[in-house]
Order: C-alpha cells, then structure tokens, then sequence
C-alpha cells in the first residue's frame, strides 16, 4: 500500500474512534448524573482497576503499555467531565469577576510600598519602574514586607521571586504559604552587579567581600578566583554598600549597583562581575485587596494536591486540555506535613478567556488546597 491509502485507512480509524470517543463522554455524563441522584462517589478505583486489567489481557503484548496509558487518559477526561456536568459556579469566579469591575484602570503613581532594604537596594530600583513616584517604606526583611502589607501600613509590597542565574527565592515562597496576599503586577530588572569599595582600594587589597547571597551566588565565578577573601552575607546588596562606606577600613568591597557606588561614595574597582551577562530578577508586586488592572495576561496560583498516584498529572493535564502555557512550576515543602508540597504556578493566559474561568472554577473546587494569587500585567 502506498502512503495515500495508508493515510485514508488512519482516517477511517481516526473516524471511528472520535464517535466512539463522543459517544463514550456522553455516557459519562449520564453516570454522573446517576451517581449524583443516588448519591454514589463520581471516583471508583476499583472499578478503574479492573477495567484496565480486562483491557491489558486482550492487548498484545508489544502494546500493553500503550494500552494502558492511554485508557488511563480517558479515564482521567471522562471523570474531569463528570466533575464538569456536576459542577457548581465557584465562588471565586464571581470575587475575581467584582475586581475587574471595581478596579482603577491604572496603578496610583505615589501609593505607600514597602521594600526590603535601604536607599539603593535593587528592590527600590524595580519599585520605581513599577510606580511613577512610590512613597517607600524600606523594611528590614522580605517577611517585614509582607507584614506590612498583611497589617495596611502599606498598600504595596515589592519582592524579588526569581533570578536568572541563580533561580527561584525559595524564602519567598516560603513565606507565601504564611500570608493572604494577591500579585497585581511583576516586572524584570537586569541586574549588573560591581565591585565596589572606598577610593584608593585595590583589587590587591580586598580581603573581605559583602552582598546579599543572591548576588554572592550570581558572581560566584569572580569570587573563586579571589583567594584568601571572606565572603561576608548581608539583608542586601545596598546595605553591602553602605558597610563598606561606613567601615573605615581600606581592604573591604561590595558587590552592588553602580547606583550605589555614587550613593555611597565608592569607587567601582570592576564593572558588571556576575556570571551571566543576561543577569535578571523577576520581582512581584502584592497587595492585600484583590486588584485586577486591565490588561492581565498573567495568572498565580498555588495549591496542593492529594498524596495518590497520578495527582499531580491530572492537575497538569486540565492546562494541557485548556491549551494554557505554565511559565513556572515551583514546590515547596510544607512545614509538619510529611513529603507534601504547595505548589506554586505562573500562568500565560488571559483573565477574560473562558480557559481561564474554566480553569479557576476547576481547581477551586477539586484541589485539595487552592489559593488563587492574582491576575496581573508584567511591565517589561
């Protein structure tokens, strides 16, 4: 046979198995409702099992595990589809729809915003891209940000989530599972990090480097050639800046912002030292309210799944069903709970698509733990 008929004979199959394909959801549907009327369970592993079972025992051998899978994924979308056909509206959906409503158009130019830090920290920088003229509260912790947002002293709150070199702020996320909060913008800085230290210093003279570890971690291939130098952590690169200023001592630098270097009165002994030119952060913007500006793209969300077998893949296979892209996938161990994580997503899909609403009302109401964080734009 030649490669026309071959393709015809895929397309009669391919025929055949979307009618029984249809006619097999249909039937779901019908179960569901049954099941609901007699109050029956919409999951039954054990029938599951053994209709696998019956399945393998009339599948060759070289297709068994071809078999499986794929029963596995109707099984997976036929329940998804019960849960659907039975499904209330989520709550939720009509909270997030009251936001869009009553939301500014715009982000105010000069609200309060606490960021960790002191004057030149990169968090500032990345506030002032974020808002025309942020009045700033500078905190002494990323958790002293949250805080302050979590009690109303500040509207705002700035904090770096990633970077590019050196990956995800894992204290972050941690401190995401302790307060209610909801992301209404993001932005990326690129950050160059320099050696500074006080006028008349030389390279041949440093004897103890301060930064923030993010930076230490992003300049890691400079400081090993660097030998017999401590490498001391500070809150942050700024602070790094000033303690080098402030020291007295000619054998100290920095590794920070050029901005800081004017700041502070320092001399730059080294231009962009990280490891990776293309060295950025991702910072995010919280708030306690519930705000959702025009033009959101961009959705967080953070959940636990139950601790069976194929939990995690079902969650996945509802964005894959929907066509919606996951930026980012991140876990973190949740604290007194054995080998359980919260997992944390970044999404690309817009707010008024309906993907999105059926996304938001799936998870809500079948995640053993959600929390939706916000629908946002991310200023480039």
């Amino acid at each position: 046979m030649d490669i026309k008929a071959l393709r015809e004979k895929i397309d009669a199959a391919d025929d055949k198995l979307l009618q029984s394909f249809l006619g097999r959801m249909e039937t779901a549907a019908d179960i569901a409702r049954y099941k609901h009327e007699h109050n029956i369970p919409v999951v039954d592993s054990e029938r599951e099992r053994k209709k696998i079972l019956d399945i393998l025992e009339q599948t060759p051998p070289e297709l068994k595990s071809y078999a499986a899978a794929l029963y596995h994924q109707l099984f997976d979308l036929s329940r998804n589809y019960q849960e659907q056909t039975l499904r209330p509206v989520s709550p939720l959906l009509e909270t997030i729809k009251q936001a869009i409503e009553h939301t500014d158009k715009n982000l105010p130019k000069n609200p309060p915003v606490a960021c960790q830090g002191i004057e030149g920290a990169y968090t500032q920088l990345a506030c002032e891209k974020l808002f025309s003229m942020p009045n700033i509260i500078y905190c002494s912790s990323w958790e002293s940000v949250f805080s302050a947002v979590d009690s109303g002293l500040c509207r705002y709150g700035v904090l770096p989530i990633e970077n590019s070199t050196a990956g995800s702020i894992n204290m972050i996320y941690d401190l995401m599972m302790h307060y209610h909060f909801y992301v209404v913008r993001s932005t990326r800085l690129k950050v160059n990090h320099n050696l500074l230290a006080k006028p008349g210093t030389k390279m041949e003279d440093i004897r103890e480097i301060f930064s923030h570890e993010q930076a230490i971690i992003q300049c890691a291939g400079l400081l090993k050639t660097m030998k017999n130098v401590k490498i001391t952590a500070c809150a942050n690169t700024a602070i790094a800046a000033q303690r080098v200023a402030d020291s007295g001592r000619n054998d100290t630098a920095a590794l920070s912002s050029r901005h800081c270097a004017a700041l502070y009165g320092l001399d730059c002994l080294a231009e962009s030292v990280q490891d990776k030119g293309s060295n950025y952060t991702r910072f995010i913007t919280i708030s306690k309210k519930l705000e959702i500006y025009p033009g959101s793209d961009k959705t967080s969300v953070k959940l636990v799944v139950s601790h069976k077998p194929g939990s995690l893949y079902r969650i996945l296979s509802r964005f894959n069903a929907l066509g919606i892209n996951i930026n980012k996938l991140e876990s973190r161990p949740i604290p007194d709970r054995d080998f359980e994580f919260m997992l944390y997503f970044d999404l690309d899909t817009p707010i008024y698509s309906e993907e999105f609403l059926e996304l938001i009302n799936a998870l809500d109401l079948t995640c053993e733990q959600f929390e939706y964080l916000g629908s946002y734009l991310e200023v480039i």
